[in-house]
């Protein structure tokens, strides 16, 4: 039996599951394995006190699932994903070189990309540096913004991926809803962080298009905001100066743009320079 003759053993996760495998293929198709098992391949010293050669290595920050997905891969050169390991396998991939896995599971990725999921999907691709998917994810955020807003991933973005999101113009959600979303979010990373909101949220909040909203709007707007501070008093001010002067003077021009989603208000025909 191939376990017999198995010459390297991994205990993974909580579970402390053991994974047999052979050093030879392992070290053959992964430099990171090739380190790791190196001190134990022929001609080597090992100092006293040294992990033997057949281990076993103690992996405790990986669920099994996403190892054997890994060891599958590099025995196989294809791999068994699902949406519940797919991210964790992607930062498996990248943690141990391996650009063809990447490759695999961003693909995967793409092909199944749901509304729960797309978030933290976003987020993965930002901090490996998958440009190609963080496009995808922009994408299919603008295309459901309205239902995207209420799962737990948008509630988990970190400040700088959410102001990023908050960029786009093609976002199908009314400006308001976009207000709302973010207090909800600043509250929970406020919470999670245990800094204050205006805080966690300065990043994002420069985002949104306040003169978009009607006087009425930024009334209840400033009511709320006396309550956590989220938006920066200059900010609102700011708004309510476009309104007076019935322009978007002294504010950026890209936060008098409506969004896709923005519902039409009367001063907006005053904000656009191009309006007739």
């Amino acid at each position: 039996s191939p376990l017999l003759r198995s010459d390297v053993t991994f205990v993974v996760g909580q579970e402390q599951q053991k994974v047999f495998a052979h050093r030879c293929v392992l070290a053959c198709r992964c430099q990171a394995f090739r380190g790791m098992l190196g001190q134990g391949l022929a001609g080597s010293e090992d100092p006293p006190g040294s992990i033997p050669p057949q281990g076993p290595f103690i992996l405790g920050n990986v669920q099994p699932e996403v190892f054997l997905a890994v060891i599958e891969f590099l025995y196989t050169n294809s791999v068994t994903l699902n949406s519940h390991i797919v991210l964790e396998v992607l930062t498996s991939s990248v943690e141990y070189g391996l650009q063809d896995l990447c490759k695999l599971c961003v693909k995967f990725i793409k092909d199944t990309l749901s509304v729960e999921q797309v978030c933290e999907a976003l987020q993965a691709a930002v901090t490996y540096g998958q440009a190609d998917l963080q496009q995808h994810c922009l994408a299919f955020i603008e295309g459901c913004t309205a239902a995207v807003v209420r799962t737990q991933g948008f509630h988990e973005l970190s400040d700088v991926v959410l102001a990023r999101v908050l960029r786009s113009d093609r976002l199908a959600v009314d400006e308001l809803d976009l207000v709302e979303a973010v207090r909800e979010w600043a509250h929970i990373s406020s919470a999670v962080w245990e800094r204050p909101v205006p805080e966690v949220a300065a990043l994002p909040v420069q985002e949104l298009r306040l003169p978009l909203l009607a006087p009425s709007e930024l009334a209840t707007l400033e009511s709320h905001n006396q309550r956590d501070l989220l938006i920066p008093v200059e900010s609102i001010a700011a708004a309510w100066r476009s309104h007076a002067l019935r322009r978007g003077s002294g504010v950026p021009s890209r936060l008098c743009r409506p969004r896709r989603g923005t519902r039409p208000r009367d001063h907006h025909r005053h904000l656009d320079p191009h309006a007739k």
